[in-house]
């Protein structure tokens, strides 16, 4: 059974000598090059799916495996949230009681960053060893590869993804209907479907602005406006970025706009993505801009009829490999993680992510029966192989997310203007991008 971690407690593991994870340790059968220091008696995991996520499925079904075939071995979860590993990371794998193998967040500033001060284990010969690197291939590669600065994209691999995801629009068919609202094919068809909503007195656009959710509607207005090379350069640091330039100023532009005219809810600024969620999910509000990994919980708890959609107008849109496993370098018992992560690449399981919408990387399409699904995982390959995918706004330098987080709280509460936050975020990534290319 899971077990979440309260804010109280991570306060109390943060004073003490971070027990958060029971001593385990390597199982010597595995072919792993470091092994740990355990006696092979436990496998600590942390996550942050939920359980009826399709992720939460198919790592429940990988556990189960994991315990047939190591008999013996006990399986400590540890259910986190998001939040809680973005911002302490860091301070958690310094210690020596840390988790065996841990879900965590793809990119520059977050694996990356973990990787190149010597915080997770390179997994280099187990990717070549166990074949990961025939099956994670491509683009949903980029996110498992980290050079010595921390950029992703090449170098050592330092984490194994095993679904993907992308943001996409969720709406209320119900909703639609009853206010006689068309499913917009263009961008000029979404406003004007916002401004149908809103003049019946409904507030169109589910959103929150504490957490990620508004960043990526801000993201996904500056793809709308960009291409490919302008991506290359804001991730990957090709070229610099205009910050002042017409992706950035427009996307800040609009959501100041809309919040205006109330397509967003001027509360939104102090909403979590969970209270997003669940309004979403209550009927509350028919558009929901968000992440795939909302699907299998819109499967399971929504009760009004509902669909998706591609952001109309855009060529590009947020997405990537899943997250990943990663191994933290101070892991007792490697072997054993190695173990797991490969249980859950195997077809048994990645055909639970298939049938569930979790856009398995290796699952088998044609398994999957159900219409609503098959399509969503068809619009997801297509995303791949278009190279429409870029990723997400907080991902180029460490301490973005909190300071988009709270530029983007600011539009929405008007407390500065498009040229102050825009400064504000330029300030900060050019920062970052310093420290990561010249140490």
């Amino acid at each position: 059974m899971k077990r979440s971690l309260t804010a109280a407690a991570l306060t109390a593991v943060l004073a003490l000598p971070l027990a958060l994870a029971a001593c385990s340790s390597s199982d010597d059968s595995s072919s792993g090059s470091d092994t740990g220091s355990g006696d092979g008696k436990s496998l600590t995991i942390w996550d942050y799916e939920s359980d009826d996520s399709a992720m939460g499925q198919a790592w429940a079904k990988a556990i189960e495996i994991f315990k047939q075939e190591h008999p013996g071995v006990t399986v400590k979860t540890e259910s986190q949230t998001f939040e809680q590993i973005q911002k302490n990371a860091k301070i958690i794998l310094t210690g020596d009681d840390v988790p065996d193998v841990m879900e965590y967040n793809k990119g520059n500033a977050t694996a990356g960053q973990l990787a190149s001060q010597g915080l997770l284990t390179s997994l280099t010969d187990e990717a070549k060893s166990r074949g990961w690197d025939k099956k994670v291939t491509g683009a949903i590669a980029t996110t498992a590869q980290y050079d010595d600065s921390g950029l992703m994209g090449s170098g050592d691999w330092y984490g194994i993804p095993n679904y993907g995801e992308y943001v996409t629009v969720y709406y209320n068919k119900d909703l639609f209907k009853k206010y006689g609202v068309d499913v917009p094919t263009s961008f000029d068809d979404f406003t004007a479907a916002l401004a149908k909503f809103k003049a019946a007195g409904v507030t169109p656009l589910a959103e929150a602005g504490a957490e990620y959710p508004l960043g990526q509607l801000w993201y996904q207005l500056a793809l709308s406006k960009a291409d490919r090379s302008w991506v290359d350069d804001y991730q990957l640091f090709k070229n610099d970025v205009d910050w002042h330039g017409d992706p950035l100023t427009y996307a800040t532009d609009t959501i100041g706009e809309w919040t205006k005219d109330g397509y967003i809810a001027k509360n939104a600024a102090g909403l979590t993505a969970e209270d997003m969620g669940v309004s979403f999910i209550q009927g509350k509000f028919p558009i929901m801009v968000s992440g795939s990994w909302w699907f299998g919980r819109l499967t399971s708890e929504m009760k009004d009829d509902w669909g998706q959609f591609s952001f109309p107008g855009a060529n590009l849109a947020l997405g990537s490999s899943g997250n990943l496993w990663v191994v933290p370098e101070n892991a007792k018992n490697k072997s054993l993680a190695y173990d797991f992560m490969d249980i859950t690449l195997r077809p048994e399981v990645q055909n639970i992510l298939g049938q569930k919408g979790g856009l398995p990387i290796a699952g088998d399409v044609s398994t999957i029966t159900d219409p609503k699904v098959k399509t969503f995982t068809e619009q997801f390959q297509d995303l791949v192989k278009n190279d429409s995918l870029s990723f997400y706004p907080d991902w180029p330098v460490a301490g973005f997310y909190d300071q988009i987080v709270s530029a983007l709280q600011s539009v929405v509460n008007g407390s500065k203007s498009t040229d102050q936050v825009l400064d504000q975020l330029k300030e900060q990534y050019e920062s970052g991008k310093d420290d990561i290319l010249n140490g």
